[in-house]
């Protein structure tokens, strides 16, 4: 599996429309795996999985349209720009279909994916995203959407004068402070930028906006793309949420709902994890490697 600080990725510029799409690669085996991360994220949210896998993978993500390397990238945004991105990504890396895995925000990308370019993949495996869930009636979805990611964009829009003040203030988040790690570390100084105060996310708010809205108040274009794929699919989900209690972003029932829609999916439960942990932490990201590498769950690195 290799030391976790040595996996240093490299880092590639891919054409797409309106410009260029920061992408890391770790490995160089000849199975390649599209990673595609959360809704703040970056590349770097892959790499615990990435250095789980054994020597005959590459991992390949980019930094969604509007994050990271990639975030002076203009609009449009929205899921089905993203898929279009991962498509040319897909092309530039491979000759042949690939693995997708696509935590949170990333697994609804990757059904849209797998929709619109179904050529370009062979499997699905989705960490904790990528089936719509049912909007109450009557819930106002302008403040569904700032109930969901309201927390987010208030990230986003907050200085930190230092690298340091960032990570502390991570550090407290309920769903981090049991397994803090190196890769977490790196994930997080990647995230930052300067400005003049002191730092700020490289994720930018217009983005996030309009992603979360196209999940939350628009789910018709998942929905049939979910009912139309004819891939194999993998969702993993993490016992706990986000602030690390329950309920999970995936209770059984809404699962149990898709089952019957779906062609061939399986699903599986990682125990003691919450949906930062299910990718960043020891059980989750080997979970997730497992699949990855179709050993369903068992790390094979």
């Amino acid at each position: 599996m290799g030391d976790a600080d040595s996996w240093t990725p490299s880092f590639a510029d891919v054409p797409v429309a309106g410009g260029e799409l920061r992408v890391a690669s770790w490995g160089e085996g000849a199975g390649v795996v599209l990673g595609i991360h959360g809704i703040t994220g970056s590349c770097l949210q892959l790499k615990p999985v990435a250095r789980r896998l054994g020597p005959e993978f590459t991992m390949v993500a980019p930094d969604l349209r509007g994050r990271g390397g990639s975030n002076r990238l203009p609009p449009p945004y929205g899921l089905q720009s993203h898929a279009d991105d991962c498509a040319a990504v897909i092309a530039h890396f491979s000759s042949r279909p690939v693995v997708v895995l696509g935590e949170s925000l990333g697994g609804f990308v990757a059904v849209v994916l797998a929709g619109s370019h179904p050529e370009l993949v062979e499997r699905l495996v989705l960490a904790d995203g990528g089936l719509p869930t049912p909007v109450p009636a009557g819930v106002d979805t302008g403040a569904l959407l700032q109930a969901v990611i309201g927390p987010a964009i208030d990230r986003l829009g907050q200085v930190f004068p230092s690298k340091e003040a960032y990570l502390e203030f991570w550090r407290s988040h309920p769903a981090l402070a049991a397994e803090w790690s190196s890769d977490l570390e790196d994930y997080l100084e990647y995230d930052l930028e300067a400005s003049d105060a002191g730092f700020v996310s490289r994720a930018r708010i217009e983005p996030v906006r309009a992603d979360g809205a196209d999940i939350l108040t628009d789910s018709s274009g998942i929905s049939a793309a979910l009912k139309s794929l004819h891939r194999p699919m993998t969702l993993v989900r993490a016992r706990r949420n986000l602030v690390d209690a329950l309920p999970p972003l995936y209770p059984d029932e809404v699962v149990d709902e898709w089952r019957p829609l779906l062609g061939e999916f399986s699903d599986e439960i990682v125990e003691d994890t919450n949906h930062y942990t299910l990718m960043f932490g020891e059980r989750g990201a080997a979970c997730l490697a497992g699949h990855v590498a179709g050993g369903a769950g068992r790390a094979p690195g």
